[in-house]
C-alpha cells in the first residue's frame, strides 16, 4: 500500500468465495473467513480510494479447480445442484475478470465483491 499511495495508483483483486456472501453449510469456518476478507475489502477500499487505488473481491462459486477433487461426488452434486447455469466455472473465466480488475480500465470500481458463480448469489 506503502508504494501504491507514493503513486497515486494501484490495483488490488482479492479472492473471497459465494460462501462469504451467502454461507454454506458444513463450512462455517470457511464462509466466516471469507466474509471478513469482504468485509476487509469493503473497509480498505474506502481508506484507498481518495489515493487512486482501487481494491476489490471476487466471489465464486463451484470451479474445475483441485479443490474439488478432494470433496465427494455427492458433496459436488450437491454444490453443483445450487448453480443456476448448472455447469462449473473455468479457470479462463475467473482469469478474464481478474485482469479487468488489475487494469488501468477498472477506475471507478472499487470496495466490490464481483459475483462469479453462474448466478448462484444472483443478488439476493
Amino acid at each position: 500500500m506503502p508504494t501504491m499511495k507514493r503513486q497515486s495508483y494501484g490495483r488490488v483483486a482479492v479472492l473471497s468465495s459465494i460462501s462469504g456472501r451467502e454461507g454454506n453449510a458444513s463450512m462455517s469456518a470457511y464462509s466466516t473467513s471469507k466474509a471478513g476478507v469482504i468485509a476487509l475489502v469493503k473497509s480498505v477500499a474506502k481508506e484507498a480510494a481518495a489515493d487512486g487505488i482501487t481494491i476489490n473481491a471476487v466471489a465464486p462459486s463451484m470451479f474445475q479447480t483441485p479443490l474439488l477433487q478432494h470433496l465427494s461426488e455427492e458433496r459436488n452434486a450437491a454444490l453443483l445442484s445450487r448453480v443456476p447455469m448448472g455447469r462449473i466455472g473455468q479457470p479462463l473465466e475467473f482469469a478474464a475478470l481478474a485482469a479487468w480488475l488489475l487494469s488501468a480500465e477498472c477506475s471507478y470500481t472499487t470496495g466490490q465483491v464481483l459475483d462469479l458463480s453462474g448466478g448462484r448469489y444472483a443478488g439476493s
